[in-house]
């Protein structure tokens, strides 16, 4: 693993690193913030998904979460949202580099690189444990629409890995939609049952269970009647008896100034579950 930067702020450190990945079969970039707390003791770990078109940058530069992750002594690990360099790619924004949905892909040409899932759920915490004084028994998982989308769906299928899941305007319900269908077609082919394992409201309906999610959506947000569908993930979490807070911010939008605006309410709700 190679330090690509390392800042001081607020009173622990912002870092950026780059490792070469088996998962996806090259060079991976991630950041880490350690707040004061790593320096003497491990801490837990909270994970930022990010969405569409992002790398690990935006939300590192733009997000505002190190002052509310330094006072709950919460680590935070950003990672990027694709592979990158000679990884399969497409003009479009929505499929290809910057947008992996978090799953393993199984068609060609991108089965073997586009490997998500796997790298966020098992090759990077792997990572992380070894080289960070992170407390791997103690992790929570958030993100932002494609990346919403990811933290819902991991925390669903990974039942007991996370004591605590929230997202910024998720993909809720990505069979239904346009991104998530495009997406799904492509790294996973047209048979829509294996789509449901990376559907959040599929997976609820199909009896995944999580004890209470939080979710922020700005009710101006250009995307949110086409692309996100918040009522969907609200109607299965009402079948299902899962404690859904859905917040509806009049007047936000899909940005990261929607985004930072309630991030300390986000870190703050997952160190509340993360350091009982």
């Amino acid at each position: 693993m190679e330090t690509v930067s390392d800042w001081a702020s607020h009173g622990g450190r912002q870092i950026v690193c780059r490792h070469g990945s088996e998962a996806t079969g090259g060079e991976m970039t991630f950041a880490v913030f350690l707040p004061p707390a790593a320096k003497t003791e491990p801490c837990p770990v909270l994970w930022y998904l990010s969405g569409l078109t992002c790398t690990h940058a935006n939300v590192m530069e733009k997000g505002e979460y190190r002052r509310a992750a330094a006072e709950a002594g919460v680590i935070v690990v950003c990672p990027d949202t694709s592979p990158r360099g000679d990884a399969a790619d497409d003009p479009a924004y929505d499929l290809g580099q910057g947008a992996g949905f978090y799953l393993d892909a199984t068609q060609a040409p991108w089965a073997g690189r586009y490997n998500m899932k796997r790298y966020v759920t098992e090759e990077l915490p792997a990572l992380v444990g070894a080289e960070f004084p992170a407390d791997m028994d103690r992790q929570g998982i958030f993100g932002h629409s494609m990346g919403g989308h990811g933290a819902l769906t991991l925390a669903l299928s990974l039942r007991g890995r996370f004591r605590s899941v929230s997202a910024f305007a998720p993909i809720v319900a990505p069979s239904l939609v346009p991104w998530g269908e495009k997406a799904f077609g492509a790294y996973l082919g047209p048979e829509r049952a294996a789509w449901r394992r990376h559907d959040a409201v599929a997976l609820i309906e199909d009896g995944a269970r999580v004890d209470e999610i939080l979710v922020d959506q700005g009710e101006a947000d250009n995307f949110l009647e086409r692309e996100l569908r918040p009522e969907l993930l609200e109607a299965a979490c009402r079948d299902a008896g899962i404690a859904l807070t859905l917040r509806r911010q009049p007047g936000y939008d899909h940005s990261y100034y929607f985004i930072s605006t309630f991030m300390a309410d986000h870190v703050r709700f997952h160190a509340e579950r993360l350091t009982k």
